[in-house]
């Protein structure tokens, strides 16, 4: 009889505990998030002022594309949505923010390094879009990125060298973008238990290079090694010419110098 006491009274305390208050922070993620969206095809009809000040009920999400976890938001699935407009700086309030996905849109602009600031960030995907500008080197703040996936933008600039120290990276794509310089050594050559990215993570940047890719290119399209090849080649053919030509010299001096001796010589002989 204790026990079911025990249980009815817990029971009773759980239902009239408060419900968990929303976060602050996410509101002013969401609102900001939803002033540099639009959104042509009215798919978000439901991101309102008022569902910003309240988006969860525990497990439960009341704005479409969200996902949520004790209260905060823990997931954002906008992909394919005809979304146009921008990032803006203050979805790094949506601090407990753990998936971002926001592929296969309109969106311009670049890439906001706040993001840096999603410290519980694991996946980002932001692919097919019209994002512009580097890759902040800032996201390797975030430690727990599993994916980056950025391919089919407009980015420009080089790699970040800082996104080798993300050791959980097991998806990384970049291509089709506008990127160039070397591949880091430390995201395209990965060596021991790290997860290696083959070459079609890097393709589509006309002037990116290193491995897994060709080696460097000059503006005229050859290789250095193929440059150099060229010049030490051409060097090569520029002496076997001259020393040919030397020794033809030589040859031609010798016998008009022999014919030359042969003539005095039959001057001076006596005729019989």
């Amino acid at each position: 009889m204790g026990v079911w006491t025990l249980l009815l009274l817990c029971t009773l305390t759980f239902a009239n505990l408060p419900p968990s208050r929303p976060d602050p922070k996410d509101e002013d993620c969401l609102t900001h998030l939803s002033q540099s969206l639009q959104d042509p095809n009215h798919n978000l009809k439901n991101w309102t002022k008022t569902t910003f000040s309240n988006p969860c009920q525990g497990f439960t999400s009341y704005l479409q594309g969200a996902t949520c976890n004790n209260g905060r938001i823990y997931k954002l699935s906008l992909s394919n949505l005809s979304l146009q407009g921008s990032i803006p700086p203050h979805l790094a309030n949506c601090t407990n923010l753990q998936s971002l996905d926001i592929s296969s849109n309109s969106l311009s602009g670049p890439i906001p390094s706040d993001l840096s600031n999603l410290v519980n960030l694991a996946v980002l995907n932001l692919s097919s879009n019209r994002l512009a500008g580097p890759i902040p080197p800032q996201l390797a703040m975030c430690a727990y990125l599993n994916v980056i996936d950025l391919h089919d933008n407009l980015l420009t600039g080089p790699i970040p060298q800082q996104l080798g120290l993300l050791v959980r990276l097991s998806v990384f794509d970049v291509s089709n973008n506008r990127l160039e310089g070397m591949i880091p050594g430390t995201l395209g050559n990965r060596t021991g238990n790290l997860v290696r990215f083959n070459a079609s993570s890097y393709l589509g940047n006309k002037d990116l290079y290193g491995y897994p890719l060709r080696e460097m290119r000059s503006k005229g399209g050859l290789s250095v090694l193929a440059i150099v090849g060229i010049g030490l080649g051409s060097g090569l053919l520029s002496l076997i010419i001259s020393f040919t030509a030397v020794c033809i010299w030589l040859r031609v001096t010798e016998n008009k110098n022999a014919a030359e001796q042969e003539g005095k010589i039959s001057h001076l002989m006596p005729d019989y």
